[in-house]
């Protein structure tokens, strides 16, 4: 017994006639969301770089969130969680933006500590 998978994205905004015209559209979505990325990698404005939002530049942030839509997209319709159930979808989903969360923390709180261990040669904790 086949099942149907919904042949929409954007929940329901582009619909698709086949399988393979949706996963040329989800390609073009995911090339379109790496084409930012390198395009702000290379230009790397100036207003992003210059500001910091806890503690690390504003284009870092942009690059992380960009990152986990891809990710977010590719788990939600090449893995096909839309289709399971709202439990599973959750469970997954959530356990692994938790996670990427206390990874940043862990960077953030590492990075700032050996930043200023080279900034002022001066050691806060002495493990």
């Amino acid at each position: 017994m086949a099942h149907e998978h919904k042949l929409e994205i954007f929940r329901g905004l582009v619909k698709f006639k086949s399988n393979i015209s949706k996963i040329w559209g989800v390609f073009a979505f995911l090339c379109a969301v790496t084409a930012v990325e390198v395009v702000l990698g290379i230009i790397k404005p100036e207003s992003l770089t210059g500001s910091r939002i806890l503690a690390m530049k504003t284009l870092n942030w942009i690059f992380i969130i960009l990152t986990l839509v891809k990710a977010y997209y590719i788990t939600w319709d090449f893995m096909h969680m839309r289709d399971e159930l709202k439990s599973l979808r959750r469970a997954v989903v959530w356990t692994a933006v938790f996670l990427i969360c206390y990874l940043i923390l862990i960077l953030l709180l590492e990075g700032g500590y050996i930043f200023d261990v080279y900034k002022d040669n001066y050691i806060k904790f002495n493990f």
